[in-house]
């Protein structure tokens, strides 16, 4: 339910909705309106690539060594990005915040990112999309990226004042995913409404469960 609900406060009550698929809490990163069905994949890292392995020191000895090295991590970002656009990837889904150079390429690329995603909202778009988080790395930058998943629209939406993220996935089970927007005058109010529907839910599903 804490995925499928979102709670506007200043609005009367008569304003609440239902919207299909799912509203993300947070604005675009990166944003690039498209037309149609777009392919979409979740990260759980960083793709700015790190310039040595974990555990491991990297010495620079020289100011030419160290522009070296940066220009190494923009030329590694900037493949892994021409990478997504080469699979027809359009949007990005991401559970940390990306370096500016990530959301640089992306815009670059024409790649709509969402950052700072929670393990909860990470978790709920694998189990409706049943896809796994994409992965980049030195064996699989140029090949096909089979864990991608295909949403029906991707748009900002404004709730009140917030700025928010609307998206609509093709689901892979019965399943289809649908947001609830409660609008109240003060968030206790909406507090209020968000748990009685929340118990009205809980006991049809148990209703339904014997």
């Amino acid at each position: 339910f804490a995925e499928l609900h979102a709670a506007v406060a200043g609005l009367p009550v008569a304003s609440s909705r239902v919207l299909p698929g799912l509203v993300l809490p947070r604005d675009f990163a990166a944003y690039c309106p498209t037309d149609g069905d777009l392919r979409a994949v979740l990260v759980c890292e960083p793709l700015r690539p790190h310039i040595s392995a974990r555990g491991v020191e990297f010495v620079v000895d020289s100011e030419g060594q160290y522009q070296a090295s940066l220009h190494w991590i923009s030329r590694r970002t900037e493949d892994v990005m021409k990478h997504l656009q080469s699979n027809n990837i359009r949007l990005l889904l991401s559970s940390v915040k990306q370096d500016e150079v990530v959301i640089y390429y992306a815009k670059l690329y024409g790649v709509s990112v969402v950052e700072c995603l929670s393990l909860e909202e990470i978790a709920f778009i694998c189990e409706i999309t049943g896809v796994s988080p994409y992965a980049p790395s030195g064996e699989n930058i140029h090949g096909e990226i089979t864990e991608a998943t295909v949403a029906t629209f991707c748009q900002p939406l404004l709730l009140g004042s917030k700025r928010c993220v609307h998206i609509g996935f093709t689901s892979a089970c019965a399943f289809q995913p649908h947001c609830l927007i409660l609008c109240g005058p003060v968030d206790a109010v909406n507090e209020e409404h968000a748990a009685a529907l929340q118990g009205a839910f809980i006991m049809l599903q148990q209703l339904f469960k014997t």
